[in-house]
Formats: structure tokens, C-alpha cells, sequence
């Protein structure tokens, strides 16, 4: 091809830029996980991850908590699927930090009252542990032998820290949710029962 002929052609076409599925369709991209890395053993508990992740924000709904905050129970442990050390790393003995992943991936499309309560909920264990005596004695093994890897009950610091973040509260109800939500025999709706609640959340 001469140069006449390429200016002929008039510029190059870029190929065309594939969209990311999450991007064009979040709520999608969740049910996704759910029905694929959620189908999974939830480290060391009687029933699958998405199973648990759906009993706690049935929790949340039979409590009458707010839409954010169901959503914030859903997807509290979506960290474990998306970040680069996973959860069965963290029953290995690596930390995987995976409220800090969960909430740094929603954040792409939810606000901080589903976000901050997620990213918390690791540290309300830690917290209920150094504050409430008995709370520890409720925990199942494999959450007893986490929260060492999270760094244990929290000291005098941190509880102060904790206890000032406006999404404490949040972050406690969603604990105790989550420590509920393990029950191989109980009933709860799939995931599709939660999509509306999440479509309308995301921004």
C-alpha cells in the first residue's frame, strides 16, 4: 500500500474495546459469583458461601433493617472471591483482608452504608470479642481460628477507634448476622429475591 492509498483509507480502526460485564451489569456480575465461586464450602462451615452470604441478609430482612444494610449482609463476604489472596488462604493462616477487598470492589458501585459495614465487619468479631465476654464462646471453630489470623480481640486503641467509626453500629449488626447465617437446615430465598433491593442501590 502507497502513501496516497493510506491517506485514501483515512485512519486505522482501533479494535473495538470489549466492556466488562461487571461494569455493564454489577448486579449480574454478583449473581455470577454467587452461583459459581459462592457454590463452594464455606471454609470449614456446614454450607456453601453464597448460602451463607443469603442467611445472613435473610437476617437482615427479618430484622426489618434497612435496604443498605441487607445489601451490606449479602455481600459482606464477596471479599473472599475477589481479592488476590482468597479465602482458602486465609484458612491456610493468611490473612486476606477480605473485607478490605469486598468493600474496595462494591465501592465501584455502592455507597458507604453498604460499603463500610462490609469493610467493618471483620473488625465488629474483634471487637465483640475484647468487649463482650461470652460473645467468643458463640463463634464456630473456623471463626475462632480466623479471628487469630485478623489479629485477635482488639486493644484499648483500636476498641476507641472502632467504637468513633459512624458505621460501628452497622458493622456489629451485620456480625451478628453473620454469625447466625450457618445453619445447613435452614430455608432462605436465592439470590434473585435480593436483586431488586440492589439494583435499586447501585449508583
Amino acid at each position: 500500500m502507497t502513501a496516497d492509498d493510506s491517506a485514501q483509507a483515512g485512519p486505522a480502526q482501533a479494535d473495538p474495546v470489549q466492556a466488562d460485564p461487571a461494569q455493564a451489569d454489577p448486579v449480574q456480575a454478583i449473581a455470577e459469583l454467587f452461583a459459581s465461586e459462592g457454590a463452594a464450602d464455606y471454609l470449614g462451615e456446614d454450607v456453601s458461601q453464597a448460602v451463607h452470604m443469603l442467611q445472613t441478609a435473610s437476617l437482615a430482612e427479618a430484622e426489618g433493617a434497612a435496604p443498605a444494610l441487607i445489601a451490606a449482609a449479602l455481600l459482606h463476604d464477596v471479599g473472599h472471591f475477589t481479592g488476590v489472596v482468597t479465602g482458602h488462604d486465609l484458612m491456610r493462616g493468611t490473612d486476606n483482608k477480605h473485607s478490605d477487598a469486598g468493600a474496595a470492589w462494591l465501592a465501584q458501585w455502592f455507597g458507604e452504608q453498604v460499603t463500610e459495614p462490609v469493610r467493618l465487619h471483620v473488625d465488629a468479631k474483634r471487637y465483640l470479642c475484647a468487649v463482650e465476654p461470652d460473645y467468643a464462646a458463640t463463634l464456630s471453630a473456623a471463626s475462632v481460628f480466623t479471628l487469630g489470623v485478623q489479629g485477635g480481640p482488639m486493644q484499648r486503641a483500636e476498641l476507641a477507634e472502632f467504637e468513633a467509626n459512624l458505621y460501628a453500629a452497622a458493622a456489629i449488626r451485620v456480625r451478628r448476622w453473620d454469625d447466625a447465617a450457618k445453619d445447613p437446615d435452614a430455608e432462605v430465598p436465592g439470590f434473585g429475591h435480593f436483586e431488586p433491593l440492589l439494583r435499586a442501590l447501585v449508583g
